[in-house]
């Protein structure tokens, strides 16, 4: 279970600004075991979110390696990075980022239909299932605007969920909430961690991440 499962080796990430470019991840390494519950704090514009996306495979680095299960996911091809987020990785983000038109449970679906692994019924069934696990079995056929923040974070939860994939990325996921409702979208991570999933989230609030085991914390595009 301890086993070493994500390993960042001398990350750099250098986005084309200007004529020397900005330098928003400068050298990171880190190691994260299978299991873990790792917050990344830091202020705005210190890399944390840039991290974050490189563990995710939403962004590649400039140089330097990272294995993901052994595997250097650092070379890997747009569509290779695909796969691996749509079978691996669960994303949760401030904004939600749900479709406004379609039910909690067809966003749920979407990543289901990406991976073209099963029918239409199977899918409803799997968007439903996990839709009840996050407390929304009542809230099936609602739309996003019909949902108050915490209810739409929840259903952006299952969506993340659905593939069952074994980390998950959650950036600033309390960001649009209220206290109480924060809370309750930690203790839903907390009890998905405790049943073996990766969690890597990015926080700049010091009782969100006082939830993690493990807190990085970085300033200027590195690890202090």
């Amino acid at each position: 279970m301890n086993s070493i499962f994500i390993e960042l080796f001398d990350i750099k990430k250098i986005y084309p600004v200007g004529k020397t470019g900005f330098t928003a991840l400068n050298g990171i390494s880190l190691s994260i075991q299978k299991g873990k519950f790792v917050a990344i704090m830091g202020a705005s514009g210190s890399g944390k979110s840039t991290l974050m996306n490189v563990i995710g495979c939403l962004d590649t680095p400039t140089s330097g390696k990272y294995l993901l299960d052994g595997e250097d996911v650092a070379r890997n091809d747009d569509k290779e990075l695909a796969r691996i987020r749509n079978k691996r990785i669960g994303f949760v983000f401030q904004s939600f980022n749900l479709l406004g038109k379609q039910s909690a449970l067809d966003n749920v679906m979407l990543p289901l239909l990406y991976s073209g692994d099963c029918s239409r019924k199977n899918r409803r069934k799997i968007a439903s299932e996990t839709l009840e696990m996050v407390g929304l079995s009542a809230k099936l056929r609602n739309k996003p605007s019909e949902m108050s923040g915490g209810e739409r974070q929840r259903v952006a939860i299952a969506r993340a969920l659905v593939n069952n994939p074994e980390i998950i990325c959650a950036d600033e996921p309390t960001g649009n909430l209220d206290t109480q409702t924060s809370h309750e979208i930690m203790e839903i991570l907390l009890g998905l961690n405790k049943k073996g999933r990766t969690i890597i989230l990015v926080t700049h609030e010091a009782d969100i991440a006082a939830y993690a085991e493990r807190v990085v914390r970085m300033r200027d595009g590195g690890i202090l």
